[in-house]
């Protein structure tokens, strides 16, 4: 992300997509329009000038409808152009190569397991048979009923992979759910599921469908990559799946082994690590083709495929990825195909458990700012001075650790301890003037805003993810402040002060009298909404969906669901809502305050969200 341009003579749209590198991770599905306000294309590069929708009108009509912030809208046009896209460029990449077999992907609904994105999910994908993904017993649960209810007829072709750890209940719910059309893949995370596998297909008397997961030699880089290599969590080495071939063909069960699944973590950086994975996975899927008896027929190469939340498209960190859906399925098809090609096997059936790929975009968070101070400004020169003093105090000189550990010297490693303490200072005094240097000036802005870091984005709290952050609207006009956004929650982790492009201030507005400021947060559809937390009982946002009308233009909102209220977070935490407003309500009556107005306040309480509400000037007069 740029700075503000200060040598910029005449503002305009372009000078704002420039700052928050709107063109970078926004397209094709964010722009800012004549308005000065982002503008949501909802089926990407085939959208019309009609069909754009302008967010902050619907924002704005969300609102008005009883709807409080935090907000999150969801496009549905954007989640089916994204499925779209994905299989398209599969069958491309299938088409261009001469690759004998097909692609028939599945979303793993862990990533957003909200009754409306799976169903709309299944709904896009039908014509190509797109399935599920479960890792637990209720998304598995999840997924039996809504390939049911999506399906066609009743012998649903979808494929419905069952992942994770599993114990008895787990498998037999799988085989149940094969005896009743819903074609379920059981994957080995471990050897001994296969024992509890036989036993539930001898109960049940239903023949099951088995997977098993490769634990991959192939490593992703950055956070993501402990899933993989041969300490990853999940999975089985090519020696442990051979070993469960041969316990399937002493059985007489080979045939019963028909899918080879991978996954060596999220956010895939290049696609080089995407075409050594499924080279490696391929050559074992091949092993097991070639023997006799053998049934195999799907290559999963999982979930992976990242999203370039930086807009850089470098790959050079967690927050950026240097290939887009064409790259990746190419590299996928042309891996795999070589392998198969090099040892004669008949090429497989292609699966890819893409979630954040698919749900990213489609998801805004947006949410109002409820006031902005400046934040006490320090002299860099000042704090240089500190920091030399600090450096040239003489607990900062340094021992020999490896005498004092040997002589046992106490009195050395008390050195140590106040050394570690200076350099924790130094650290913190370092980074303050890293971000007035980066700022341009010795001001800070905090603005304080209606959400909370750990119930709306709790992976830039937890894994420190990055998430595109901009004004919605006057981006026509010269944003004039740098600033730090606050939560509302008591933590000092209540904020956000790491910006996409390495900034640890966000370019903004001041604040105008009596008219709202409203921030999006961008490609946030995956994991949050799972993830977040109930931190001070505040909760999730309001939700509602924004659907193009088509060829006329113009949207209209559909499915709104209002936030959780503070009765919903009470509940959650084994409180009796009714019972607290009894007592409230018995002891106000004892200090005769509960008439009412007093009465309507606490229910009111109650039944709204924890979030709050924008005080409205010039309502208050004291005579």
């Amino acid at each position: 992300m740029a700075g503000v341009p200060s040598a910029v003579i005449s503002y305009t749209t372009d000078n704002s997509a420039y700052i928050y590198n709107l063109d970078g991770w926004g397209k094709p599905y964010f722009t800012i329009n004549g308005r000065g306000n982002i503008s949501v294309q909802p089926h990407g590069r085939t959208s019309t000038k009609e069909q754009e929708i302008d967010l902050l009108e619907a924002v704005k009509e969300a609102t008005t409808s009883n709807l409080q912030f935090p907000l999150i809208l969801r496009f549905p046009d954007i989640l089916h152009d994204r499925l779209q896209s994905l299989q398209k460029e599969f069958n491309a990449a299938i088409t261009n190569t001469g690759y004998k077999s097909y692609y028939q992907g599945v979303y793993p609904v862990k990533c957003n397991q909200h009754r409306a994105v799976v169903e709309e999910i299944l709904n896009f994908g039908k014509d190509f048979n797109y399935g599920l993904e479960a890792g637990s017993k209720p998304e598995l649960l999840l997924a039996m009923t809504c390939l049911i209810n999506g399906s066609k007829n009743k012998s649903n072709k979808a494929f419905l992979v069952c992942n994770g750890y599993k114990d008895k209940d787990y498998i037999s719910l799988a085989l149940f759910a094969r005896s009743i059309g819903v074609n379920t893949y059981i994957v080995l995370e471990q050897e001994e599921e296969l024992d509890i596998i036989i036993s539930a297909m001898l109960e049940f008397q239903v023949k099951p469908v088995i997977g098993v997961r490769a634990k991959l030699l192939t490593k992703n880089t950055g956070h993501f990559g402990s899933t993989a290599g041969k300490h990853g969590k999940f999975g089985l080495t090519a020696e442990q799946i051979y070993k469960v071939a041969n316990r399937l063909d002493q059985c007489g069960m080979l045939d019963c082994l028909q899918l080879l699944h991978f996954h060596i973590g999220s956010q895939i950086p290049s696609t080089d690590i995407v075409y050594n994975a499924v080279n490696e996975a391929a050559g074992i899927y091949c092993n097991l083709a070639k023997r006799r008896s053998s049934n195999m027929q799907v290559l999963d190469v999982g979930g992976g495929m990242g999203i370039d939340y930086d807009g850089t498209r470098s790959g050079s960190s967690d927050m950026s990825v240097s290939y887009g859906l064409e790259q990746y399925s190419s590299a996928v098809v042309q891996a795999a195909m070589l392998v198969c090609d090099r040892n004669g096997v008949s090429h497989p059936i292609l699966c890819s458990e893409s979630g954040r790929a698919l749900v990213s975009h489609h998801s805004i968070l947006v949410v109002d700012t409820l006031s902005a101070v400046e934040e006490p400004g320090d002299d860099v020169h000042e704090t240089m001075t500190k920091i030399g003093n600090l450096i040239h105090a003489p607990s900062m000189h340094f021992i020999n650790m490896k005498s004092a550990i040997e002589e046992n010297d106490k009195s050395s490693l008390q050195h140590a301890d106040q050394l570690k303490k200076h350099c924790i200072e130094v650290g913190k005094l370092c980074d303050r003037v890293y971000k007035m240097l980066d700022a341009g000036s010795d001001t800070i802005w905090f603005y304080h805003m209606n959400f909370s870091v750990f119930s709306l984005t709790p992976d830039f709290w937890g894994i420190k993810q990055l998430f595109p952050i901009m004004p919605i609207h006057r981006l026509d006009q010269r944003p004039s402040v740098n600033a730090v956004l606050l939560d509302l929650t008591c933590d000092s982790d209540g904020k956000v002060d790491k910006f996409i492009g390495g900034r640890s201030s966000l370019p903004l507005h001041k604040l105008e009298g009596g008219e709202g400021y409203y921030l999006g947060t961008f490609l946030a559809g995956a994991y949050q909404e799972a993830l977040g937390s109930k931190h001070n009982l505040f909760g999730g946002p309001s939700l509602v969906h924004v659907v193009s009308k088509g060829i006329e233009g113009g949207f209209k909102l559909t499915m709104p669901v209002p936030g959780p209220s503070s009765e919903d977070q009470l509940t959650a935490m084994l409180y009796d809502p009714k019972a607290m407003f009894q007592a409230i309500g018995k002891q106000a009556e004892y200090y005769k305050h509960w008439n009412d107005k007093e009465r309507e306040l606490v229910t009111r309480v109650f039944h709204t969200m924890p979030y709050l509400v924008a005080h409205q000037e010039g309502t208050v007069s004291i005579e």
